[in-house]
């Protein structure tokens, strides 16, 4: 419901020219930022960029007899969607910082080295997101815990954080997507109109094709990786982790916890805040000399200084001392402080969608798109345009889904195309595309809690883009698919 300032009219519906002066000023402006700053536009240039379209987006609107009210109604809206990913975010954060100081990413570390061989790691990293996700069905924390060992693994191992970061994220998305208990595979069915296995079964026609593949190029890429082993010296690090920390299976509880969890469906953020302060309680009782170090306030008793150590851990990070700089950088960091420049590209991301939305700038722009699809291949090509334009411009996932399939279901039905191929074509473009857009929630987040930049990533996550390539079967006729 719009709410109109006295005196002015029912809003007019926008032209083309009006859609597109929001989306080339926020072109303009994040070209203009990546130019002045390179690669730290996102960390504050990008995100007035995204503020600045959209004030002209509400501006434009404002033209067209939207009111002040309904569109920063809009915006808020739009923000109050993500609300439930940026408390993820911030448990997240929290989440680092302890397992950096209790020894849990410590341990993994460990482990990885002495396991994991640096020319199958991008394969095995793949792998492991895969099927945890496949478990719990949540790609988020997959990322949030798994990925950010494999991370400082890959590191450790003198391998590419990039790369690395690409392949977690193309095993926590083929799980997350093959998985009945995933929202957004659950979310795509029921806007198209089918049921949740005919969906899933549906996208295997592409998923399966584009994992294997996707698992060649890690493969090959593996074996064909010169190790740099001057970034991090094995044996020096190994020694200074044992010299440090407490290591073995006690510090891995805190990971035990978030993942029993999951599997039993409680809130991502509970589970991920559990798993924090987990983290504190093996940090206090099992590294007490890492944390008097952290704290280094001798004027302190034990039970303070164990308290501000976890207390801070979580809100500002944790900066370990273990006499191996290289180490100390890979343990540094999480914090629900770290954070804040991801939330803060969310809220202008999404609050640019919002307005965009609410002022029908979104369906112009779909317009022509669902016009000319004038055969059911083309009907195909639409619809990944179209949820791959919204990933971008409304920053939302979700949106991307539920917009995209309540355009596109009644000409599905018109054409006589099966819903589960609506379903099937949403997922295989909007699930897996939005991790790659630096300010959707999607992406923003992985870079978050990755720490890697999604610029960075973006060429390696090889899955989600071989996915979104994947030729689609032919379309499966409705009739055909209730039979």
């Amino acid at each position: 419901m719009v709410i109109r300032q006295k005196g002015r009219d029912e809003p007019r519906p926008p032209t083309m020219v009006d859609s597109l002066i929001p989306v080339v000023a926020l072109i303009i402006f994040i070209l203009g930022a990546v130019l002045l700053y390179g690669g730290d536009a996102i960390a504050g240039p990008v995100q007035v960029a995204m503020f600045l379209a959209a004030i002209i987006a509400g501006l434009v609107a404002y033209k067209n007899g939207h009111s002040v009210e309904g569109l920063s109604k809009a915006a808020v809206d739009s923000v109050a969607t993500a609300m439930g990913a940026i408390f993820i975010l911030f448990a997240v954060g929290a989440r680092i910082g302890t397992w950096n100081m209790s020894g849990t990413i410590a341990t993994m570390t460990q482990w990885g080295i002495q396991i994991l061989s640096p020319n199958w790691f991008y394969v095995t990293a793949v792998v492991i997101c895969a099927v945890i996700a496949l478990g719990i069905g949540s790609s988020w924390t997959v990322m949030g815990t798994i990925g950010v060992a494999l991370i400082a693994i890959a590191e450790a191992l003198g391998l590419s954080g990039a790369m690395a970061a690409g392949a977690v994220i193309s095993g926590a998305y083929f799980g997350d997507k093959m998985s009945p208990l995933s929202e957004t595979t659950n979310l795509a069915p029921a806007v198209a109109g089918t049921d949740l296995y005919s969906h899933i079964r549906a996208m295997m026609a592409t998923t399966i094709p584009s994992i294997i593949i996707a698992l060649v190029i890690y493969a090959f890429i593996g074996m064909r990786t010169q190790i740099d082993s001057d970034a991090f010296n094995v044996s020096t690090g190994i020694e200074a982790l044992e010299d440090t920390f407490f290591l073995g299976l006690i510090p891995m509880i805190p990971l035990l916890v978030v993942v029993v969890m999951a599997l039993r469906k409680w809130p991502p953020t509970i589970a991920i805040i559990a798993g924090a302060l987990a983290g504190g309680v093996i940090a206090a009782f099992f590294q007490p000399d890492v944390v008097r170090a952290f704290v280094d306030d001798p004027d302190l008793g034990t039970v303070e200084t164990m308290i501000k150590g976890v207390w801070s851990a979580m809100a500002t990070g944790f900066e370990p001392n273990t006499g191996y700089e290289a180490l100390d950088e890979l343990l540094a960091g999480g914090g629900m402080e770290s954070m804040l420049n991801t939330i803060w590209l969310i809220i202008v991301a999404l609050a640019f969608g919002g307005i965009m939305n609410e002022a029908g700038f979104l369906a112009k722009l779909i317009e022509p798109l669902r016009n000319r699809a004038k055969t059911p291949r083309g009907t195909l090509v639409a619809t990944g345009t179209t949820a791959i334009g919204i990933n971008a411009l409304a920053a939302d996932q979700y949106l991307a889904i539920v917009l995209t399939g309540n355009v596109f279901k009644q000409q599905y039905e018109k054409e006589g195309i099966a819903p589960q191929t609506l379903s099937r074509q949403i997922e295989d473009t909007a699930t897996v595309t939005s991790v790659l857009i630096p300010w959707n929630s999607c992406g923003a987040y992985a870079a978050g809690v990755l720490g890697i930049e999604t610029i960075a990533y973006f060429p390696f996550a090889f899955f989600n883009w071989i996915n979104r390539w994947c030729p689609s079967p032919t379309p499966c006729s409705a009739s055909r698919s209730s039979a």
